[in-house]
């Protein structure tokens, strides 16, 4: 059965105000360091099948103690056991993009994210960056501040678009560039019918379904 979209407009009205505050926070990280960025990128590289929160927690104590910049695996490792699902890949993952980034095989973070096009930046970063995929590059992308007309489609947002008449059915996967690409232009269409920009949808679904803001 379709959920009331009047309903979700309403919901939107009452939260409207934290979810900006939320995303005006995400887009001063693009103003930020290098280090700062860098530590979003991985945060997003671990949520995959993860818990967010946990993933959070996780990075949190890595940039604390250093080893998100200068860490090998096997001392990565520990910090994502227990909290990070895939652990030893991820921490793999994690020490790989680090060093695509710092030893000038590629651009550095900010002239990367210089470029004018959203979304040639997301395809690159799906390219080449180990662990990345439209998700995990959309989810980075926005809680960067640049996210304002691409979709993070994970199972969550995915079972919204679903209940609320924007999708007719879950696919199996959004793992292939046409499926996912499909899907968000629907999300698109569907936060440009009921007035509620894509980045704030995406928050919206979330603090509904959880009763708080996150990432």
């Amino acid at each position: 059965m379709k959920l009331s979209r009047k309903n979700l407009i309403a919901e939107y009205r009452r939260r409207k105000t934290d979810i900006k505050k939320r995303l005006k926070e995400f887009a001063s990280i693009c103003k930020g360091s290098d280090a700062g960025i860098f530590s979003e990128l991985c945060f997003c590289i671990t949520t995959a099948n993860a818990n967010a929160l946990m993933c959070d927690k996780a990075i949190r104590e890595l940039k604390r103690s250093g080893l998100i910049l200068n860490g090998s695996c096997s001392r990565i490792k520990p910090f994502l056991r227990g909290r990070v699902r895939f652990h030893n890949r991820k921490s793999e993952y994690i020490v790989g993009a680090r060093e695509l980034f710092r030893r000038g095989r590629c651009v550095n973070m900010k002239k990367l994210l210089a470029m004018r096009d959203v979304f040639a930046i997301r395809e690159w970063l799906v390219e080449n960056v180990k662990g990345i995929g439209y998700k995990e590059a959309s989810h980075f992308l926005r809680n960067i501040g640049l996210g304002r007309d691409i979709a993070i489609l994970d199972r969550h947002i995915l079972k919204n678009l679903k209940n609320y008449g924007a999708i007719t059915k879950i696919p199996a996967s959004v793992g292939s560039r046409k499926v996912y690409l499909a899907i968000e232009d629907k999300m698109r269409r569907f936060s440009r019918r009921i007035n509620i920009p894509m980045a704030d949808l995406d928050l919206l679904f979330w603090s509904m379904q959880t009763g708080f803001i996150f990432k």
